[in-house]
């Protein structure tokens, strides 16, 4: 198991306690490591600094007990934004209709990028149908190197507004 899978494994029950999902962990950096969480509220509300704040308190706890490596390291807690990553199933399912990026690892018709709209998942859950240039086409999830939503007005208009 990798590494970035088991912090998310140990600090997922907790963020869930506080109302949280975990989008991503990642880990990046050389000699100092940097532990990336990128996380959003269950309730789907905009995230804040607060929330950002008390993420990292928790985070930080967890994992200086876990301990997952040696030396020092970092901690950085952001929302997924508005272009968010499409990672899991339920991701794709929750935005269907919405506008995407989606990028392969081997080729579909001679094609690695697409950009189209998510129009569902496919009959055995395994892919998503994305509607690009006029065309239905079908991408499966082992393929997918990296999606990510289209910052559009469609997005922009369903955002809770800022006060």
């Amino acid at each position: 198991m990798e590494i970035e899978q088991k912090i998310e494994q140990e600090i997922t029950p907790s963020l869930t306690d506080m109302g949280y999902e975990i989008v991503r962990v990642s880990l990046q950096g050389g000699d100092i490591k940097t532990i990336q969480v990128m996380a959003e509220r269950i309730d789907r509300k905009e995230m804040t600094l607060n929330d950002c704040t008390q993420i990292s308190r928790t985070v930080s706890a967890l994992m200086d007990v876990m301990d997952p490596f040696s030396g020092r390291w970092t901690l950085e807690v952001s929302s997924p934004g508005i272009d968010r990553p499409l990672l899991k199933p339920a991701d794709y399912e929750r935005f269907m209709g919405k506008e995407a990026k989606i990028e392969t690892h081997a080729d579909l018709n001679g094609r690695k990028r697409f950009k189209g709209r998510l129009l569902k998942l496919n009959d055995s859950k395994t892919g998503v149908v994305l509607y690009v240039d006029g065309v239905e086409t079908e991408l499966m999830f082992d393929n997918i190197h990296k999606a990510k939503l289209i910052l559009t007005d469609d997005i922009l208009n369903k955002q809770p507004k800022k006060h």
